[in-house]
């Protein structure tokens, strides 16, 4: 064994776990991003994994060559409602669940990549790391994990324990009652 197997550089397990989630997120079948979600337990283990992709069965925004979101020009962070995809995070979730697997008190780790030229503010956009959406960000809560690890390509990294997640969703809801104050 050389001198330069003994010195190699490994990841840590954060840039493991991120990396884990960027190959995820190659499946990713979104027209805006790619995303890939990674569950691992309290001992580090990886439990389940998620990308962005539509409703087993049923044709991906990538095959079909449209996002309705897009089609009807709503800003990015409403309406996920008609969003025909499931959430990266929403399919580690539920992967975990179709196999009978306990996620409760572990990390979520999602790699973020906007695909270049989808957003008309895609400048301002690429500076700002956003974490989950409003929905994901109930899911989370719900099922338990203690976590989450974002990094958004070429921004950065965040780290949200519960307790910001609780506060983000928190200040959503009072963006769109402000919203609707506005619109009055």
């Amino acid at each position: 064994m050389g001198n330069s197997e003994l010195t190699r550089v490994r990841p840590n397990r954060e840039e493991h776990f991120f990396n884990r989630a960027k190959t995820a997120a190659e499946r990713s079948t979104c027209l805006r991003r790619k995303i890939g979600a990674v569950i691992i337990g309290s001992d580090g283990v990886e439990l389940s994994s998620g990308y962005v992709g539509s409703p087993r069965g049923t044709g991906h925004c990538t095959e079909i060559g449209k996002c309705l979101r897009m089609e009807l020009g709503i800003e990015s962070g409403e309406n996920y409602e008609l969003c025909r995809s499931v959430h990266a995070e929403q399919n580690a979730i539920i992967n975990a669940a179709r196999v009978g697997m306990s996620i409760v008190g572990g990390e979520m780790y999602i790699s973020s990549e906007r695909i270049s030229g989808t957003y008309e503010d895609d400048e301002k956009r690429s500076k700002k790391i956003y974490g989950p959406c409003i929905i994901c960000k109930k899911e989370i809560i719900n099922v338990g994990l203690v976590k989450v690890h974002m990094r958004e390509e070429g921004v950065g990294k965040r780290t949200y324990k519960i307790k910001d997640i609780i506060k983000m969703l928190d200040k959503e809801e009072e963006k769109w009652r402000h919203k609707k104050e506005l619109s009055k």
